[in-house]
């Protein structure tokens, strides 16, 4: 078997690959709303998601400033996808959430 691991509609390609590739221990996201929490200046723990129906999973959130986001979790996650909410919690709380970026732009430092 072989996943769809990105797709680049300016070229017209698809990446594909096995399930391992699919694990992913960063992800960047943008138009962040914090709900619980003022924007954090610095690093903070938290726990995310990033499909409903998934468990909260432990993480690291940097902030970039405007709106963006680099996460970094504990264990690497499978099919973390483009487009798709990441939303951060602590414990019942939610804290804020956003958009994940699809992998090109990802690479926001």
């Amino acid at each position: 078997r072989v996943y769809v691991n990105q797709k680049d509609m300016a070229a017209n390609t698809v990446t594909v690959g096995p399930d391992s590739s699919l694990y992913t221990a960063t992800v960047w996201a943008e138009e962040m709303n914090w709900m619980a929490v003022p924007e954090p200046a610095e690093p903070i723990r938290a726990w995310a998601r990033t499909r409903y129906r998934m468990a909260e999973q432990p993480c690291t959130v940097y902030p970039l400033g405007a709106g963006r986001v680099r996460v970094e979790f504990d264990a690497p996650q499978r099919a973390v996808t483009p487009g798709q909410a990441l939303v951060l919690y602590d414990g019942d709380v939610v804290v804020g959430g956003g958009t994940i970026l699809p992998a090109p732009e990802n690479q926001l430092t």
